[in-house]
């Protein structure tokens, strides 16, 4: 599971045209499934994302997550993060989870997020949808976090 962050002073997604989700403050997380990915990457990724410390602390340095900063969460399902792009001029999607399963570990990861966050301060896309992302990248700062099926429980 690939999880595509930027910190943002705000980002807002769309679908046809009509808002479904908006930020200020806070995070938005690109979210890819890929096959093999369970309820168990879909938890640890939610938790480092979650504690991941990109926020700047009084001295500058970036020190606190989104929990420490009160901040909030636009997650958007991103089908294309699970390409492999290793050769040739046009992406695979052999890796990328198969949809129902994909939307399920979607919609895990943003019950975790809630859990932890509560509902007020986590904010969605639309799965499957051709939707339209904006945001202000606050920095720029992006960070790429994978977690592997075999990497949990380590």
């Amino acid at each position: 599971m690939k999880g595509l962050i930027q910190r943002v002073s705000e980002a807002s997604v769309e679908v046809g045209g009509r808002p479904i989700g908006a930020i200020g403050q806070g995070i938005l997380l690109l979210l890819g499934v890929e096959r093999g990915d369970g309820t168990r990457q879909a938890r640890e990724l939610c938790r480092r994302i979650l504690s991941y410390r990109i926020f700047p602390d009084a001295q500058g340095r970036m020190n606190r997550s989104v929990m420490d900063e009160g901040a909030a969460l636009l997650v958007v399902p991103q089908f294309t993060l699970a390409a492999d792009t290793r050769s040739g001029t046009r992406p695979g999607f052999s890796r990328a989870a198969e949809p129902a399963r994909a939307e399920a570990l979607y919609r895990r990861f943003l019950e975790e997020a809630r859990q932890a966050l509560g509902h007020e301060r986590v904010s969605e896309g639309q799965f499957g949808a051709d939707m339209q992302v904006r945001l202000i990248n606050d920095g720029p700062v992006t960070f790429l976090l994978e977690v592997a099926p075999g990497e949990v429980g380590k």
